[in-house]
C-alpha cells in the first residue's frame, strides 16, 4: 500500500476520534501520530511528554523540539515511576506498571479538558517482543491506532517519510531502566550513570548506544558494523565509564538488539 494511502488510513482514524491526546515521547511512532492528529484535527490535538527518571534528558529536549516543529500543542508532565516500589523492584512486568501510571495521569488530564481519546504508539512489529506495557494500555482504554490498523514499524517509517518528519530514520528508543537486568533494584543514581555513559558514546559518533549495567559491569552494545571503531576509543570509553562507577567495561560482540534483557525469559 503506497505511504499517502496509510496516511490517508491514519487520517480516517482520527476523524472518528474527536479531540486525542497523543502520549508523545517524542520517536517516531508517537511523532507519526502527532503529525497526522494535528493535520486531521487541529487544535482538538494536544501532545503530552511525561518527563520522569527513566527518560533522558537528550529525548526530553528532543520531544520539545519535534513537537514544536509538528505544530501540534504540547505539554509536559511529571510522572516518576520511582515512586511506585513494584516498578523499582524490577520484575519482568516491569512495563505493565510504568505504563498503567501513565495511562491513570493522562486519563485524568483528558477527563478535565474535555478529550475524548488517548492514543499511544504501539504498531504491530511490538507484537514480537515481550511488551507487558501493552496490556496496561488495553486495560485503562488507551487506543494504539497503529495496531487497529495493522501498521508496522515499516509502515510507521514509511508515512513519516512521506510527512517528511526528520524523525523518519530516528533510531528505536526505550526507557533507561530497561538497562538493567531484571530482578536488580532499579535506583536513580544507576539511571543516571547509563544515561551519562551512553550520552559520551553518542557523542562520539556512533549511531545507536546501549549500556546495559549489570552490577558494576557496563555491557556495552552498538550496531554490528560499528563495534571494530569501538576499539579505536577503548581507553577514552574505559576511562569515562570507570568515572561513573562500572568497574568492568565490556563490548557486547553481538551488537545492538532491542530487548537483549528480555533474551533470559525465553
Amino acid at each position: 500500500m503506497p505511504s499517502k494511502d496509510k496516511a490517508s488510513l491514519l487520517s480516517e482514524w482520527f476523524m472518528k476520534e474527536g479531540k486525542v491526546i497523543v502520549a508523545f515521547s517524542g520517536g517516531v511512532d508517537s511523532s507519526v501520530l502527532a503529525a497526522v492528529a494535528k493535520k486531521t484535527l487541529g487544535i482538538n490535538a494536544l501532545a503530552i511528554t511525561a518527563d520522569s527518571s527513566t527518560m533522558p534528558r537528550r529525548e526530553l529536549e528532543d520531544a520539545i523540539k519535534l513537537a514544536r516543529e509538528i505544530g501540534i500543542s504540547h505539554d509536559i508532565i511529571k510522572e516518576d515511576e520511582l515512586e511506585d516500589s513494584r516498578f523499582v523492584e524490577n520484575p519482568p512486568e516491569r512495563c505493565y506498571f510504568c505504563r498503567s501510571g501513565l495511562a491513570e495521569a493522562l486519563k485524568r488530564i483528558a477527563e478535565a479538558r474535555g478529550f475524548s481519546t488517548i492514543v499511544d504508539g504501539a504498531n504491530a512489529s511490538d507484537l514480537k517482543e515481550h511488551r507487558p506495557g501493552l496490556k496496561a494500555l488495553k486495560e485503562q482504554g488507551i487506543k494504539s491506532p497503529f495496531l487497529e490498523l495493522g501498521f508496522t514499524k515499516k509502515d510507521v517509517r514509511e508515512i513519516a517519510a512521506y510527512f517528511n518528519l526528520r524523525v523518519e530514520q530516528k533510531p528505536s528508543q526505550a526507557c533507561l531502566a530497561s538497562r538493567i537486568p531484571y530482578g536488580e533494584i532499579i535506583t536513580r543514581d544507576r539511571l543516571r550513570a547509563v544515561e551519562k555513559a551512553e550520552d559520551f558514546l553518542l557523542s562520539l559518533g556512533f549511531t545507536q548506544v546501549r549500556v546495559r549495567s549489570h552490577g558494576n559491569i557496563a555491557r556495552i552494545e552498538l550496531p554490528e558494523n560499528e563495534i571494530s571503531r569501538a576499539a579505536g576509543f577503548g581507553r577514552e570509553i574505559s576511562e569515562q565509564l570507570e568515572a561513573l562507577g562500572f568497574s568492568y567495561i565490556t563490548l557486547d560482540l553481538k551488537g545492538y538488539r532491542s530487548g537483549s534483557m528480555d533474551e533470559v525469559l525465553q
